[in-house]
């Protein structure tokens, strides 16, 4: 008897771009999923030029973005600068090397990477800062949906999952995560969300 992977706690949404652009879709979806924002600190991991960083940033108390590309970086910091964002930090660097030298306490962590994903050692380090909520933006299914399994060991849960078509006719997508902090009595539940995850994207994991 074939068995399906579906939990309760967590919702999956595809959306395909009609009027609005992919990119749009993609900045829209992530800024609903990070939520209030006000009084809080931000980190932003792997921020690229800081679009997220800086839509984030008008109510936050402070947004601080790594990144390892310094072009990238230094185009966030004129972003910001030319948006009137004091708000804003932005550093060059390795998540990894980076994340121990802040000295602000995150709220919400937004995380970003790179197609292959985080560095099994960061992510670590950053459910060690025990926020409340992330944000995972993922441009490879097979990366997430492996990084997910420490993630939720580390006591947080998937609650929503949206996929974005930014490149129509092809397999490439675009995927935003919600994740929340969980009690470590429901840890274990929790870890069996992945299994959601595997099952959402299984003809992308075969591939």
């Amino acid at each position: 008897m074939r068995s399906f992977w579906a939990l309760p706690s967590a919702s999956a949404l595809f959306l395909l771009p009609d009027q609005l652009t992919g990119a749009e879709v993609l900045y829209e979806t992530a800024r609903s999923y990070i939520g209030e924002t006000k009084d809080k600190v931000v980190f932003d991991l792997y921020s690229g030029t800081g679009t997220i960083a800086q839509i984030t940033s008008p109510v936050a108390d402070k947004v601080v973005g790594v990144e390892i590309v310094e072009e990238a970086v230094e185009a966030a910091r004129k972003n910001a600068a030319f948006n009137g964002l004091e708000n804003c930090e932005f550093i060059a660097g390795d998540v990894l090397k980076v994340i121990d030298e802040l000295t602000d306490r995150p709220d919400i962590i937004i995380l970003d990477p790179p197609r292959d994903g985080i560095h099994p050692k960061a992510i670590g380090k950053i459910i060690e800062f025990g926020v409340d909520r992330m944000v995972y933006i993922s441009c490879k299914p097979t990366s997430l949906a492996r990084d997910l399994v420490p993630l939720q060991e580390g006591g947080y849960k998937v609650e929503k999952v949206c996929c974005v078509d930014m490149f129509p006719f092809t397999s490439g997508i675009e995927t935003v995560c919600l994740l929340s902090h969980v009690n470590k009595y429901y840890r274990e539940a929790a870890i069996h969300n992945c299994r959601f995850v595997n099952h959402l994207f299984n003809p992308f994991l075969s591939g």
